[in-house]
């Protein structure tokens, strides 16, 4: 594999006039995949409101904790993602949405990005230690799990790699919790277990609309080898599962039960209404984009009714 990067690192200088042109700070964006970073802080976010509110404690009076949290678990999130790119950038050049990612076009070299992904790991570390040892170990669990356990193991060699990197994916509101109350409730959990179990599907969807490209890639996953089929109706059994977990978050009072419900069940409606259609891309375009809707507006309406 290391020569296999090595080559490609060459090719790349030869595409120098396909390179598009962005600035620096677009690059660096890029390079830490800021999408995911800023998706990431609105689930650490909640995590920290809702452990306030479950133990009658202030906003106000932990905001440096707050702050320490957030800029942590961000600088965590996006140094991983950093690796992540240093690490795939054998075969970025293959997917529509990741061939032109500075670490594939050459504009940066990619050993700078590695080592820009340690130095934010670290400095990530630094402020998640002045919160809890509870929350900086979730965060560390997090990234062995994002760059060892799914980035350079599974997710080349087996179709669960989606499973093992929603581990990874579901840990930010966890930390934020942990970072407040150490002792995690069972609403804790919950908050991971909705995280964990949506992730599944989101990304199947985006495996069925890029399928070729995984496939060109070589990457296993589950519309690659074993097709369209059982890929949809693994997206729907994910999303069935979501089903009872707000009623485990009834102390956010009978609204938020419904309205989440009700998410849940216009998830499954979407999804059942033309699941045996036979534009299976339109399907799970479909499904993709309401499940980037589907996590904000959940999460955001778990502080929204806390305070209405």
């Amino acid at each position: 594999m290391a020569d296999a990067r090595t080559a490609d690192d060459t090719t790349i200088k030869h595409r120098s006039h396909n390179i598009p042109e962005t600035t620096a700070w677009k690059d660096f964006l890029s390079l830490i995949k800021i999408g995911i970073v800023n998706s990431n802080a609105i689930t650490t976010f909640t995590g920290i409101w809702l452990a306030l509110y479950f133990n009658n404690e202030k906003f106000l009076s932990h905001l440096d904790t707050v702050i320490f949290t957030l800029v942590g678990s961000s600088l965590i999130i996006a140094g991983s993602c950093a690796i992540n790119n240093f690490y795939d950038r054998d075969i970025d050049h293959v997917m529509e949405r990741t061939k032109t990612r500075p670490t594939v076009t050459g504009k940066v070299n990619p050993f700078q990005v590695l080592w820009m992904g340690i130095v934010l790991l670290t400095i990530g570390f630094v402020f998640m230690l002045m919160t809890t040892y509870t929350a900086t170990l979730i965060s560390l669990t997090g990234v062995i799990t994002y760059v060892f356990l799914y980035t350079m193991w599974s997710k080349r060699l087996y179709t669960i790699n989606t499973v093992i990197g929603s581990v990874s994916g579901a840990v930010p509101p966890l930390i934020g919790w942990a970072a407040i109350d150490a002792n995690l409730s069972v609403a804790a959990w919950v908050l991971f277990l909705i995280m964990f179990i949506w992730q599944p599907p989101h990304f199947l969807a985006l495996a069925m609309r890029r399928c070729e490209e995984y496939r060109e890639a070589n990457i296993p996953m589950l519309p690659v080898v074993h097709g369209f089929a059982i890929t949809k109706r693994q997206i729907m059994i994910w999303i069935l599962c979501l089903l009872p977990l707000p009623f485990y978050l009834y102390e956010l009072g009978i609204g938020f039960i419904i309205f989440a419900t009700a998410l849940n069940l216009g998830w499954i409606a979407l999804g059942i209404k033309s699941f045996n259609a036979e534009d299976e891309f339109k399907w799970a375009t479909k499904m993709f984009v309401y499940s980037i809707n589907y996590l904000t507006i959940l999460f955001v309406s778990m502080v929204i009714f806390t305070i209405i």
